[in-house]
């Protein structure tokens, strides 16, 4: 027995292991749906289990862990007790406190970190500003799902293809767009929209005239 990472089996009772061998769910274990992070966490730390995990797309999602039940319901009802002691909800809130500032400070980071990314001429500053704020107010929220949210990467990264992301679809067809299914197909095409969107900012770093029917200005404005 050990912790492992599996994926849902259409066969009931089963899941598929990582290298696509199909495993039988222990006797006695039960599957955690989930939505309660903090009966995860102890049962992921308390003895082997197995985390379900379905992607779709480049995404995964949760879709329960697997653990031994009466650990399962052991666990559950030890913090339910701890949940009810009022010293629990006061560090709940303080962690919320502290999360919320945290997140402020963030999203200060991230828009300005957009900003200097952009790097348009003086008199697009004021464009620059609202289209920074656009971003972040899109990309920095918690659970946007975002590039926004990694930590991999720099931020300066982050601020950089959160923008090209935002550009692809708010002044490309890229959302009505039929693409074939066909292996690196939907890479291609972003890459040769994100080549028109840099093409487009440039516009706006160089100071140049803006067209009438800029994409990004209509954007901006509707």
């Amino acid at each position: 027995m050990e912790s492992i990472e599996v994926r849902p089996s259409t066969k009931p009772g089963f899941v598929v292991s990582l290298e696509g061998e199909e495993l039988r769910v222990p006797e006695g274990w039960a599957l955690l749906p989930p939505g309660d992070a903090a009966l995860s966490r102890r049962i992921k730390k308390d003895g082997p289990s197995w985390t379900v995990k379905e992607q779709k797309r480049n995404k995964f999602f949760s879709r329960g862990i697997y653990a031994p039940a009466d650990r399962i319901e052991a666990l559950r009802a030890e913090l339910e007790v701890e949940r009810q002691d009022p010293k629990y909800q006061k560090k709940l809130e303080a962690g919320r406190q502290r999360r919320a500032k945290e997140q402020a400070e963030y999203a200060v980071d991230f828009e300005q970190a957009v900003r200097d990314f952009l790097s348009f001429a003086p008199q697009y500053q004021s464009l620059a500003t609202q289209l920074a704020s656009a971003i972040a107010a899109h990309a920095v929220p918690v659970g946007s799902g975002t590039v926004a949210r990694t930590q991999r990467i720099p931020i300066e990264r982050r601020a950089e293809a959160a923008t090209i992301a935002w550009m692809r679809h708010q002044t490309t067809g890229y959302d009505d767009m039929v693409i074939p299914r066909v292996k690196g197909k939907r890479r291609e095409v972003r890459q040769q929209l994100a080549k028109r969107s840099r093409q487009l900012l440039q516009v706006y770093r160089q100071g140049g005239e803006r067209a009438d029917n800029c994409p990004l200005a209509k954007a901006l404005a509707d």
